[in-house]
């Protein structure tokens, strides 16, 4: 074998090793990437988890005082109450305990899935939390109340602008 064969023969191989070693680095990188965004967007997502399941029971008639093991009727906590638990979050039975719970997020900082509360209807009196709601994003709110039974209300506007109280991050 000649001298300049072994050579090429070497540069070859050389190459070859380099090109398998640059393709296994490249792919334990986009793994990596792909592991950090899956676990952002898991992180993320909980919270539209939360409201997509709870747009299933859209309609369901308000019955105060509902209780909190059947999905025929809601009030506002047994609704908020059924929804998470099916995330395995654990929630107070009124809207006024629920308050409690979690960590305080100013109105700027709503993330969807945070709860949201208010003093309306007739035992408010513009401090006590009498309303409990879901934040959905984009200033709606998911919630029972009234007459139309489970809905999607506009944060920002009317009662719900001008009852709103705090709302608090349980995810």
């Amino acid at each position: 074998m000649t001298m300049q064969r072994r050579y090429i023969q070497k540069v070859m191989a050389v190459g070859l090793a380099t090109t398998i070693a640059f393709t296994a680095f490249a792919a334990v990188g986009q793994q990596t990437v792909h592991a950090q965004t899956t676990a952002q967007s898991t992180s993320v997502s909980k919270g539209q988890q939360i409201i997509n399941y709870g747009k299933k029971f859209l309609g369901r008639p308000y019955k105060f005082g509902a209780s909190t093991s059947t999905t025929k009727n809601f009030d506002c906590s047994s609704f908020t109450k059924y929804v998470f638990k099916h995330y395995g979050i654990t929630l107070p039975r009124t809207s006024a305990q629920q308050s409690k719970v979690g960590k305080f997020v100013s109105k700027a900082s709503l993330r969807v899935g945070d709860l949201v509360f208010f003093s309306s209807g007739s035992r408010a009196n513009g401090h006590n939390v009498t309303h409990v709601a879901i934040y959905a994003g984009n200033g709606k709110i998911l919630h029972t109340y009234g007459k139309p039974g489970v809905t999607i209300s506009n944060l920002n506007s009317g009662n719900w602008k001008r009852t709103y109280l705090s709302a608090r991050r349980v995810l």
